[in-house]
């Protein structure tokens, strides 16, 4: 089953955020709607093929969401610095982790 469109916007969302280094609510913004885009990917994937993408859609789409709301209740400069870039980490992550499993399977 090809899997090129989504792996696609992925690369595409991956390459978007990677370069965020500082907190400030640009940013963020950027981040939250890069955590939609790929929720509603792994959500297209998960029902094209539940076997490989459910793992993913549960687990790692979690910690994403894990991620976020630490960044929200962060309540100094410092600690919300330091949970943005714990967000990026881990939302470029699973996209990489989603970007090779869509590689292998084709």
């Amino acid at each position: 089953m090809g899997y090129a469109k989504e792996r696609g916007k992925l690369e595409k969302l991956s390459g978007k955020i990677v370069g965020l280094d500082i907190y400030n609510e640009k940013n963020f913004a950027i981040l939250v709607d890069s955590h939609e885009k790929y929720s509603h990917t792994i959500r297209i994937l998960k029902n094209k093929e539940p076997e490989l993408f459910m793992d993913l859609y549960t687990n790692e789409l979690q910690q994403i969401k894990e991620s976020r709301k630490a960044v929200k209740e962060s309540e100094t400069d410092e600690a919300r610095q330091s949970t943005f870039i714990l967000y990026r980490d881990t939302l470029v992550a699973v996209m990489e982790k989603t970007i090779n499993i869509t590689k292998e399977t084709n």
